[in-house]
């Protein structure tokens, strides 16, 4: 990349683990990056009349509540598992931002930390598709 040598390992013994593994951390943030999803979406999968009545008070609709029911379940299974990985992360994306910078700027910065900072993940998976482990890759098609 930049010309520089990889670091020398100070216990060389590692140096097999570390190839054996050196592909997992792209599977592990797909999965970090979509497993508490399902902790936000389950209350409004619970009730969702009283998601819709809630959001509707900010001016969203119910199709768009059950839109993003969908991506919150649907979706983040896709993400996690890496199948159809682009489409549903830029769609997640594009689900943080609007909360980021629609709904939650009257609730100040540290609201909107967290969706910002999943977007941003998110927007990273897009970038890089499914990755080595990934269902995408299994049936070798990807957006």
């Amino acid at each position: 990349m930049n010309g520089q040598a990889e670091p020398k390992l100070i216990f060389p013994g590692l140096a097999g683990f570390y190839a054996a593994v050196s592909n997992l951390w792209y599977p592990m943030i797909r999965i970090v990056a979509v497993a508490p999803l399902f902790t936000h979406v389950w209350p409004k999968l619970m009730n969702p009349a009283g998601t819709i009545a809630f959001l509707g008070k900010a001016g969203f609709s119910p199709v768009l509540v059950y839109t993003v029911m969908f991506l919150e379940t649907v979706g983040a299974a896709c993400v996690m598992i890496g199948l159809f990985t682009r489409f549903f992360a830029a769609a997640l994306a594009i689900e943080m931002a609007v909360i980021t910078f629609v709904y939650m700027p009257p609730q100040g910065w540290a609201r909107m930390e967290p969706t910002f900072i999943w977007g941003i993940i998110f927007l990273a998976i897009v970038l890089r598709g499914g990755g080595p482990y990934s269902v995408d890759r299994k049936i070798g098609r990807e957006l």
